[in-house]
């Protein structure tokens, strides 16, 4: 026989009242509980950076999280006083789209989480994006200069860099009237970014008259060679190549030992004083197009480097202050949204609407606007050239 207890105090029916007020109590916790998960932290504001932070682009990838680091630092005391902690959460895409895809899933079921400055590689941002889209997340991207990213129209997505239709084709007037070459040979490495430059120069160089001699893909990252051997033989005047430093660097040393004497160009992939260390000697004389210019092309940028250096012990690279503004505009936005909301935390789709909504904010690469798109109204360009073996960005 199951023995039974009876708590003295009211009998069975007493016993059934508390039995049936515990199970009000365990919904009521529960449904707490739920409702926590679903809106977030009261008092916690996190924005989160997303870029490649280990493998052969982390070099890139690594300033552009210390620079919305560095803004989402100098923002803390402000939220501090609006009522919120202001947390930082980094997450390394390592350059590819499935673990930007991944990470993007893990941020957008992070309900504090108000804004995402990433990424640094086109076609990780790309389909990272939709998934911040379904949560209306905002997304202000530093880098990603592949036109499809605000071509789509998203309400969400922003950049504080150019786009890709107008650097390869800075590339390619600048070879054709400024380096006088008559003819060229194109290199891409098939990705999103990397051919989409490499199409928008080509279409220029075209218009030019400029001859194209070859147009060719490649995913080699080590041996070159049976590219580079038939490319020497037509005797291009420029070679340009569409992608990252980790090959465009190493290319440009392969094109090199095996006696192409053509001029080198590429676009903002090889923005990055890690071309030096790859290409080595082989660098001086080559030329790269940027959507982030060196530091002496803004004003605000001596204070920021200084700021940078202390907190970080090293130098930035232009793309560091590109991550700091992105942060900075988001941060901005989120504190006029709590001010306007009389201290109370916006929603995401508040926050998306407040960045489209600000007009001439002042940051270190200039003032930003968005336009209907999410491109920057007044986007800058820049043409470099390695003059010695020195980074000049």
């Amino acid at each position: 026989m199951v023995g039974i207890r009876i708590i003295s105090g009211g009998g069975i029916a007493a016993v059934l009242k508390r039995l049936a007020l515990i199970l009000i109590l365990s919904f009521v916790f529960g449904l707490s509980s739920i409702a926590t998960k679903a809106w977030g932290q009261k008092g916690v504001i996190k924005i989160a950076t997303q870029s490649p932070l280990s493998g052969e682009q982390a070099a890139l990838g690594e300033h552009i999280k210390l620079g919305a680091q560095l803004a989402a630092e100098e923002a803390v005391k402000t939220f501090k006083a609006l009522g919120f902690n202001l947390v930082f959460v980094p997450y390394d895409d390592q350059a590819k789209p499935e673990v930007g895809v991944a990470n993007a899933r893990n941020i957008a079921a992070d309900p504090d989480i108000l804004l995402i400055v990433g990424h640094f590689n086109s076609g990780v941002a790309l389909p990272s994006s939709e998934i911040y889209k379904d949560t209306m997340l905002a997304m202000i991207s530093p880098a990603n200069t592949a036109t499809e990213i605000t071509d789509r129209g998203y309400p969400n997505v922003n950049r504080v860099c150019g786009r890709d239709d107008v650097q390869g084709p800075i590339g390619a007037g600048f070879a054709a009237q400024d380096l006088k070459v008559k003819s060229v040979y194109i290199v891409h490495d098939k990705t999103l970014y990397g051919q989409g430059v490499a199409d928008a120069f080509r279409d220029e160089a075209a218009k030019f008259g400029l001859k194209i001699l070859g147009y060719d893909g490649t995913e080699e990252r080590a041996n070159f060679g049976p590219m580079i051997i038939p490319m020497k033989a037509k005797n291009p005047d420029l070679v340009y190549f569409g992608g990252i430093y980790h090959q465009g660097g190493l290319f440009l040393k392969q094109m090199r030992e095996k006696g192409v004497k053509a001029i080198y160009m590429g676009p903002d992939g090889m923005d990055s004083s890690e071309m030096v260390k790859i290409a080595g000697r082989q660098v001086i004389g080559s030329y790269y197009t940027t959507v982030a210019g060196p530091m002496d092309a803004y004003p605000e940028s001596a204070a920021f480097a200084k700021r940078f250096k202390q907190r970080f012990g090293k130098e930035t690279e232009s793309f560091g202050i590109y991550g700091y503004d992105a942060a900075l505009v988001g941060l901005k936005a989120i504190e006029h949204m709590i001010q306007s909301l009389g201290g109370k935390k916006p929603t995401r789709t508040q926050v998306s609407a407040a960045i489209r909504k600000l007009k001439n904010f002042k940051g270190i690469t200039g003032t930003i606007t968005f336009d209907e798109k999410g491109d920057t109204v007044k986007a800058k360009y820049f043409v470099l050239k390695f003059e010695k073996m020195h980074y000049p960005g």
